[in-house]
């Protein structure tokens, strides 16, 4: 059995108004959506390293943080493409209620 692609699996997921048939406008609140989420993962991971207690050595110094913060915002976008935390896919259906149904003018 072979596996998906990340992005397969969430459009799967999502069922078939995920499918390339999407209007432009649920395509453009879906991105806003998943760009929100990797907002909030990238606030939650800075959290979490802001609180610890580790010590200050040679190899915690600025260059290494820098490499954290790069890591932990690819981590976030990746994250939220995927679904992985759902905030974006939950963001998505409280928010298409209000994009205008096919049809209407």
């Amino acid at each position: 059995m072979t596996s998906l692609p990340a992005s397969a699996a969430v459009a799967r997921s999502l069922g078939p108004a995920s499918s390339s048939a999407l209007s432009q406008e649920r395509a453009e609140l879906r991105k806003a959506a998943e760009g929100f989420e990797s907002i909030m993962v990238r606030k939650l991971l800075a959290s979490a390293r802001a609180a610890s207690f580790a010590e200050d050595t040679p190899l915690t110094g600025g260059g290494v943080q820098q490499f954290q913060t790069m890591r932990d915002e690819h981590f976030a976008d990746i994250a939220a493409a995927s679904g992985a935390f759902g905030f974006a896919r939950s963001i998505e259906a409280s928010l298409a209620q209000y994009l205008p149904v096919k049809g209407d003018s």
